[in-house]
């Protein structure tokens, strides 16, 4: 929290304290408390409302979430009747104050947040609780057998399991999980792509604004980690004497590490701008004045997306793990992938079976792809038609984790009841 910042507002609630208003809001209301850890897991819950409000129109529900950029989207992307709530830190007096104050009918968990004092409480209090859009990594799969001691009882307890695949769901089951209680959904991120029609961002006009000539080539690196925003500046100055209009965009992973990126750009020599400095009133820029637009805000990427004709997907290629590719798939965009995607395995093979993506080994590699892609419209179009398609036959996990939720106990009781 230190690290990241913005932990100060709303401190009281990862105590278990909340406001007089938040305290009223749920008061004599059957409550539904869903937690994402951080902004792809809020996301999943967004999509996860729009569908269960509509089927529990009397259930009031509260989203919970640990990080300030995924409280900022909820704030952006809820209704205001939804509740919206930092998850209390997990010890026990912190628990079981959050617990006795908001009293859920059900407990929604967003992939594997798995913290023993919150889940000892909910055992305790026989609340149902659901653990949706699961995926087992390697790392963690390895942690719970070790600790199997502590943690089979919680996965023991979760009255309904979503995986993500096959995969996961065997080892969920190894790890604890009842073998009827366990399902195999997909990945509920195929699900909500796309630009909402409340558009936040005209990003032709900004980019109009910037001075980036018409019809420029736009490169997006989007959830990008620390030394890829390098590695894409250095390529996109090399690929411009090919490609002289080539405009890149840097959508950092983190948005408080927009000064930081900013001074390893300047020791390039890279002009560019900070997203959050463009004025609505600051005066049209020169005609190619600038080579990139450094996105130092939160909830934009998606508008980005929209308008790249290239897109990599960061934390793939100096870092491990990977970012969410099905955003701009679902937008039919070319997509480039570093080697490191594991948390993304399952998702990003659906993708290169079908030659919907393209995926490099290193920083030389990943320029001749993207010049490539530069080269050929048909190849860029072919690329993004097949990973649209990829989204589109994989989407249904929401409506199907929500047809589990209902059916536990005490929410198909609340569904007969309104």
């Amino acid at each position: 929290m230190k690290r990241r910042g913005g932990w100060r507002h709303g401190f009281g609630e990862r105590l278990g304290r909340y406001s007089t208003k938040f305290k009223q809001a749920i008061s004599n209301r059957h409550v539904i408390w869903l937690h994402a850890v951080s902004v792809g897991e809020a996301n999943i819950c967004v999509q996860l409302i729009k569908v269960l409000q509509p089927r529990l129109p009397n259930i009031k529900f509260v989203v919970s979430t640990t990080t300030s950029t995924a409280m900022s989207e909820l704030r952006k992307k809820l209704p205001a009747e939804v509740g919206r709530i930092y998850y209390p830190i997990d010890r026990r007096a912190f628990v079981r104050r959050a617990l006795a104050t908001i009293r859920p009918k059900a407990v929604v968990l967003v992939e594997a947040e798995i913290w023993p004092n919150f889940l000892w409480g909910l055992q305790g209090r026989k609340i149902p609780h659901f653990l949706v859009n699961t995926r087992i990594s390697d790392t963690s799969y390895n942690g719970y057998r070790r600790f199997g001691f502590l943690f089979r009882r919680f996965f023991a307890g979760f009255t309904g399991v979503g995986a993500q695949s096959e995969p996961d769901a065997k080892r969920l089951v190894e790890l604890g999980c009842k073998p009827g209680g366990v399902h195999v959904f997909g990945s509920c991120k195929f699900d909500g792509t796309g630009i909402s029609r409340d558009r936040l961002l005209d990003v032709p006009n900004l980019l109009q604004h910037l001075g980036v000539p018409g019809g420029a080539p736009m490169l997006v690196g989007g959830s990008t980690h620390a030394g890829e925003e390098e590695a894409l500046a250095r390529l996109t100055k090399r690929l411009r004497v090919k490609h002289p209009d080539l405009f890149l965009v840097l959508v950092p992973r983190h948005a408080e590490r927009g000064r930081e990126v900013g001074d390893a750009l300047a020791k390039l020599g890279v002009r560019f701008v900070y997203r959050n400095e463009i004025g609505s009133n600051d005066p049209p820029r020169q005609q190619g004045s600038l080579d990139c637009l450094l996105v130092n805000t939160t909830g934009e990427l998606k508008y980005f997306y929209e308008e790249a004709t290239v897109v990599f997907i960061g934390k793939s290629l100096t870092a491990q793990g990977g970012q969410n590719p099905i955003e701009p798939a679902g937008l039919a965009k070319a997509i480039v992938l570093g080697p490191h995607m594991g948390n993304f395995a399952e998702i990003t093979t659906k993708f290169l079976a079908n030659a919907a993506a393209i995926q490099v080994a290193d920083e030389t590699a990943l320029e001749s792809a993207i010049d490539d892609l530069l080269n050929d419209k048909a190849k860029r179009e072919a690329l993004g038609q097949a990973a649209q398609k990829v989204v589109q036959r994989n989407a249904g996990a929401v409506e199907r984790t929500v047809d589990m939720i209902l059916s536990g106990t005490e929410t198909a009781e609340m569904v007969q009841k309104y």
